[in-house]
């Protein structure tokens, strides 16, 4: 199983990102994704994940109104779309999978089976 994450980068505050993550190995379809990000020193947290239908998304207060989930079967990838960035996004970004058929989007790290290596998003001026 891979997932590859791409599209972090050097960002001003105020500008936007698009992350993407490609999926091999899984039938993609049949999993939830999610997006979580740790900043250096700090623990693992939840960004934001999408049920395997594309149907049902949560997000983290933190990014609600700024940044959107979204998923193509057809072509194995989550996106991670990043509008108005700011400094305390900087962080490592990774996306996981996990088995999930149902409509409820998980939240929790752990809980989630496959991770990718993650893509640094720095925001700075």
């Amino acid at each position: 199983v891979q997932l590859q994450a791409s599209g972090g980068g050097l960002e001003q505050p105020g500008g936007s990102l698009r992350l993407s993550c490609a999926a091999s190995g899984i039938t993609f379809s049949r999993y939830g994704m999610g997006w979580f990000r740790q900043a250096p020193g700090k623990e693992r947290e939840f960004v934001a994940a999408i049920s395997y239908s594309g149907g049902n998304t949560n997000y983290a207060d933190s990014v609600k109104g700024r940044f959107t989930i979204s998923r193509a079967n057809a072509k194995n990838t989550v996106y991670l779309q990043m509008n108005s960035l700011k400094p305390e996004d900087t962080a490592v970004y990774y996306c996981a999978a996990k088995w999930n058929l149902g409509t409820v989007v998980d939240i929790t790290v752990r809980n989630y089976t496959f991770w990718g290596h993650g893509t640094l998003v720095t925001v700075s001026s």
